[in-house]
């Protein structure tokens, strides 16, 4: 899958940037990048219309932007990575880094990611809250189901911190396999974290003592009565990949299907919900 990368001047970055993304959020681009100056949107090819941005622009006259679109191929997004992105550190927790990068000294967790088209690096704020909400959560032995595992990590992630069994979903083509990749870089099989491709819809009679979604406002709002249906009593369910201001209309729709709000984290205006089933 080809991907559109639309670079934003934005003036001023702050918060022009942040309300321009979560609009974006809205129109189907996936992941952001974040700079001094503005930002980075990605989107796949077949969804990109030029249409979005002239729309943008008339939505928001008070923000002052400039932009450059690149389409992106597959093979190309190794060599950004190893070029532009540094290892992340998620406090004195974990680091993540690509193959190339040294290992950490302990007691940091090691998580080795090779995202390709994925964009699940910890670099984006959604992918760093949840990954340190992780930390905070007793997952021995439990059943964990990665909704949009992206390049795999928060699944990976749970699986050093003691999960029994992991499955993660998603439905593009491409994650499913950097997922699979990322689980043999880190020195798992199959049996521990299973990935294929598909949506909660894919999922039939199981429940899971943890769930994680990562993805958008909308299809969270879409599908939290299915993830609801999907816990066990007394289960975690952890969602981000919205901002602050969104988390209202989100803490309301679960409160519907019987998740109780339990913690809230930001970074950046972006958000993360925890509830308890």
């Amino acid at each position: 899958m080809e991907y559109v990368c639309v670079s934003f001047t934005v003036n001023p970055a702050e918060p022009g940037s942040e309300i321009l993304a979560s609009a974006l959020s809205e129109e189907n681009f996936e992941s952001f990048v974040h700079n001094d100056t503005g930002f980075e949107a990605f989107i796949q090819q077949p969804l990109f219309n030029e249409t979005i941005l002239q729309n943008l622009s008339e939505q928001f006259p008070q923000i002052k932007f400039t932009h450059s679109i690149q389409k992106i191929k597959n093979q190309n997004w190794n060599e950004a990575w190893e070029k532009n992105f540094p290892p992340v550190v998620i406090e004195n927790l974990c680091r993540i880094r690509a193959p190339f990068h040294p290992a950490p000294t302990p007691p940091l967790l090691d998580i080795i990611i090779e995202p390709k088209m994925s964009f699940g690096t910890g670099h984006h704020q959604t992918t760093w809250l949840m990954a340190k909400a992780l930390f905070g959560l007793n997952l021995s032995n439990k059943s964990v189901l990665d909704v949009g595992c992206g390049t795999g990590i928060l699944s990976i992630i749970a699986k050093k911190l003691g999960v029994q069994h992991v499955i993660g979903i998603d439905i593009d083509e491409w994650s499913i396999e950097n997922s699979r990749e990322n689980r043999k870089a880190n020195g798992y099989h199959r049996e521990a974290i299973d990935f294929y491709q598909g949506t909660i819809n894919s999922i039939e009679k199981d429940t899971f003592d943890v769930m994680l979604a990562n993805i958008n406002k909308n299809i969270l709002l879409k599908e939290i009565s299915k993830y609801a249906a999907h816990l066990n009593p007394g289960g975690t369910l952890l969602i981000s990949g919205f901002f602050d201001n969104d988390c209202p209309e989100l803490i309301a729709a679960a409160e519907k299907t019987n998740l109780k709000n339990t913690d809230k984290a930001l970074k950046n205006e972006w958000a993360m919900l925890s509830f308890q089933k």
